[in-house]
């Protein structure tokens, strides 16, 4: 069979960001990949791996740190005119109709007012919007604004179709329809769209809709693999063979070392997940009421959860050293199945223990703690840190993290009031402070 015709790549992509203190951030790194001719390609990461950046790099929204992106071979500078975009958000303009949210990227097409017309009302009629045209965002639900921005990305008649997210912000059953129209005009190539690239966080929605998933690393983001999804549409989701390719992809995202060194010592402070103590323990608890293993792709369908609120999870389990994920398997350690058994003052101290050894972020907030004469410190100080290094809702994000590990193990307390992290009297060691007995 004679290869397709490759119409975009995107080759040795980089984006470095600045942060407040000055420091450099690199959130794409090195990423190559090709989008061929009549290809549905899915690109799939943890939270925060550069995903939604790397597409609007290729929208030309985003301008790279080095690499380029290329269309039939030829580099794209500035706005990318073979592409349209739809985005997580619905972003429509309220004061317009739907038809003229669908319109109003035509009108730097120099078409006249009538084949504006005639177009829009082709595509709002494929979409499934026929009826609502004079109708106003406001008058619409979460699924029909999302077909506005379909139909709207559609009437241009791009090329390579991007899509950030798109059903992540309905409700179950309004994505599932709504995934399925789409995936029904591409198959019966009803839209003039040649290729389609989709970010998602959803594996099951990257083996349902793809051909090929582009598997991301978090920071900075990598191409750890690309996995071909060979089955025939329709896909149905109880195949052994749609199993095996969800549960393949889990264990090509998961498989990946955890540094547990002190990331302090090199000035840059080891990211935490963001997960509460308490979805911690009940992870731990399930992994233990299910013989301390279990198979990925099963324990997402149980717990009804994507790989967004999944992994996250997981990540902190295997950080704190609790469990641990090899081949496809989310396992509980032996320290993991004794803190599951333990009683609940137990619980606590091996929290404390683990956390210590391996969260250099908390080891160091409890240091800074025990050699303060006050054992008090605020929170702010800490969070400079951080924004050396994250954005500041993400250094907020970890120090809320850490503050709520912290205050599980009794490691430190908290004043929302003065924003203050202290040592309660009875957990301060007076070693700790210079000069002290």
């Amino acid at each position: 069979m004679a290869k397709r015709q490759t119409l975009l790549s995107v080759d040795a992509l980089t984006k470095d960001y600045t942060m407040p203190g000055g420091n450099p951030v690199r959130v794409l790194d090195q990423i190559s990949f090709g989008v061929e001719d009549g290809e549905f390609v899915t690109i799939l990461g943890p939270s925060g791996s550069g995903k939604s950046t790397l597409l609007r790099i290729i929208a030309g929204l985003v301008t790279p740190s080095s690499g380029e992106v290329r269309y039939l071979d030829q580099p794209v500078s500035g706005v990318n005119p073979h592409v349209a975009m739809v985005f997580q958000s619905f972003a429509l303009f309220p004061w317009l109709t739907v038809q003229e949210n669908v319109e109003l990227g035509l009108k730097s097409r120099g078409l006249s007012v009538k084949e504006r017309h005639e177009r829009s009302l082709r595509v709002i009629d494929m979409i499934g919007l026929d009826g609502f045209e004079g109708a106003y965002p406001k008058e619409l639900s979460g699924g029909m604004r999302q077909r506005v921005g379909f139909a709207r990305a559609l009437v241009m008649e791009p090329d390579v179709l991007l899509m950030d997210e798109p059903f992540s912000a309905l409700d179950v059953l309004t994505a599932e329809n709504l995934r399925r129209d789409l995936l029904e005009l591409w198959l019966e190539k009803r839209i003039p769209t040649k290729a389609v690239l989709i970010v998602t966080h959803s594996i099951e929605e990257a083996v349902y809709m793809g051909d090929r998933a582009v598997i991301l690393s978090r920071e900075p983001a990598r191409v750890l693999a690309e996995v071909p999804i060979l089955l025939p549409h329709w896909r149905e989701r109880e195949d052994v063979r749609f199993v095996r390719l969800v549960d393949q992809i889990y264990q090509t995202l998961t498989a990946r070392p955890v540094a547990a060194d002190s990331v302090f010592a090199r000035g840059r402070p080891a990211p935490v997940p963001a997960v509460r103590a308490g979805s911690l323990t009940g992870m731990i608890e399930l992994l233990d009421d299910l013989g301390g293993s279990t198979d990925l792709y099963r324990l997402a369908d149980e717990l009804n959860m994507d790989l967004e609120d999944l992994l996250p999870i997981l990540e902190a389990v295997e950080m704190l050293g609790l469990g641990r994920v090899r081949e496809g398997d989310a396992q509980l350690t032996e320290t993991g199945r004794a803190f599951a058994q333990a009683t609940v003052l137990r619980r606590k101290e091996l929290f404390r223990d683990t956390a210590l050894t391996n969260v250099p972020a908390l080891a160091h907030i409890r240091h800074q703690l025990e050699r303060h004469p006050q054992h008090r410190v605020g929170a702010e100080s800490f969070l400079e840190l951080f924004e050396r290094y994250y954005s500041a809702e993400d250094s907020r994000s970890q120090m809320e993290t850490l503050i709520d590990w912290g205050r599980y193990a009794e490691l430190l307390a908290y004043d929302q009031e003065t924003d203050q992290i202290y040592l309660e009297a009875e957990t301060a060691d007076p070693k700790a402070v210079p000069g002290s007995a």
